[in-house]
């Protein structure tokens, strides 16, 4: 695997898309990051044991290995998510989307936990959704509290963390994404699964981990709905080729 490249003078950079079986999203992030931002992409089957020399992985969505146990229960233990611990210290950025979010959190990645969505209903809608952090290789081309219009496809997308865990989640910073309206108010109205304190998307301290729920790469062209999603790839792109992840320091992954 080849990292950052140069095509005709223009830095592209590497992304790995892990591919799971069950795996569903992987052709349409693939086809965001390279045919829609003109990067390199690359399917990273789930027996890979090694991520070297990529400038960023992703977890896409689906219903890996079936959904069976719990969502992205087996996935965390598979070779490739096994290989983003030392991916991670070594500086390496990762975003899990929806299945993805799900086997960042089995896999202790991320703190906290998915259940069913309240009401016990498979939701499949476009949502609205606040940025909370923007010092993040996702969100570094945004403007705090600015919102975006999603969809979801998840039928245990709410997100939950015990009373240990949350002083931690707020005083690290690590709640990147809610649920809002259209104008970014934080009502029980526009959660759409019953998520604590509306959230739909966190990261790791550091921010190089980002897990969330709603699909960027199905919001990433005005055919499909709009380009709101594609603002979270480009941040990431932004943030690889001017260097900034030189400024993040390498973390201890427990």
């Amino acid at each position: 695997m080849k990292g950052t490249r140069r095509i005709q003078g223009v830095a592209r950079v590497n992304i790995g898309i892990v591919v799971f079986p069950g795996s569903n999203c992987d052709a349409d992030t693939y086809h965001a990051i390279r045919d829609v931002l003109a990067q390199h992409a690359q399917y990273v089957w789930h027996e890979e044991r090694s991520l070297d020399g990529l400038d960023a992985v992703i977890l896409p969505g689906g219903f890996s290995y079936g959904d069976y146990l719990r969502a992205g229960a087996i996935a965390a233990t598979s070779p490739a998510v096994r290989a983003l611990r030392p991916y991670i210290a070594a500086g390496g950025l990762v975003l899990g989307i929806c299945n993805g979010f799900q086997t960042l959190l089995e896999a202790g990645l991320l703190p906290g936990a998915m259940q069913p969505n309240l009401g016990g209903r498979f939701r499949c809608e476009f949502v609205h959704v606040r940025t909370e952090r923007v010092d993040t290789p996702f969100t570094c081309g945004f403007a705090p509290g600015d919102v975006l219009r999603i969809p979801i496809a998840h039928a245990e997308g709410r997100y939950i963390i015990d009373s240990t865990g949350r002083p931690a989640l707020a005083a690290h910073r690590q709640v990147v994404f809610r649920y809002c309206d259209a104008r970014g108010n934080v009502t029980p109205a526009a959660n759409p699964n019953g998520a604590e304190d509306g959230i739909a998307g966190i990261s790791s301290p550091s921010g190089a981990v980002l897990g969330l729920m709603p699909h960027p790469e199905r919001a990433s062209e005005e055919l499909v709905g709009g380009t709101s999603g594609l603002r979270i790839f480009s941040s990431l792109v932004l943030w690889i080729t001017t260097g900034r992840r030189l400024s993040m320091q390498p973390v201890e992954v427990h």
